[in-house]
């Protein structure tokens, strides 16, 4: 598995156009930097309650989905990054309402008593059940076998061989023809 690339000037790359870059990475990483995408999911992306957090995992539910449909894993892997990044922090904040684990020595808090049952345990359940059903989603699990075995196999990563074409790079390589 190749690690997330964290030496790319990713105020400069605009993903849409040099997909190529792309690395998934462990677990969330990334998805405060790959744009556009972090610019089209992030306003959606928030927890602060369960009606809340509800209304974003939905929102963002369907951009997972609509990336899909455009065949863009990396629009599709950056939305299930949020709604894992939903469900870490929302649990995060629901462990320590501070959203601070240890104190300034080191020392863990203790775990907030309500922990399992605060408006964000609620609110990271949420985040939590959609994160796994785009995980469990076979075309996303399809595009995501693809383009882990594409990144761990290609010497020469470039637009023409990436193993996931988006719709629209389809259609301008055909324009080109």
């Amino acid at each position: 598995m190749k690690e997330f690339n964290y030496n790319l000037d990713y105020k400069k790359i605009n993903f849409r156009e040099s997909i190529h870059l792309y690395r998934i990475g462990r677990g969330e990483q990334g998805v405060l930097l790959v744009e556009p995408y972090k610019s089209e999911i992030l306003p959606l992306w928030k927890f602060k309650n369960s009606v809340i957090a509800l209304v974003s995992a939905t929102f963002i539910w369907s951009s997972f989905k609509s990336y899909l449909a455009q065949n863009d894993f990396v629009g599709a892997d950056m939305s299930r990054k949020f709604l894992q990044m939903g469900w870490t922090r929302a649990r995060r904040y629901a462990n320590y309402p501070s959203g601070r684990k240890y104190n300034a020595t080191g020392i863990a808090h203790p775990q907030a008593l309500d922990a399992l049952i605060s408006e964000k345990a609620k609110s990271a359940e949420i985040f939590k059940k959609f994160y796994e059903q785009a995980k469990s989603e076979v075309s996303y699990s399809n595009m995501y076998r693809l383009w882990r075995d594409w990144e761990t196999n290609c010497k020469n990563p470039c637009l023409e061989n990436i193993p996931v074409k988006p719709n629209w790079l389809i259609l301008n390589s055909e324009d080109k023809s």
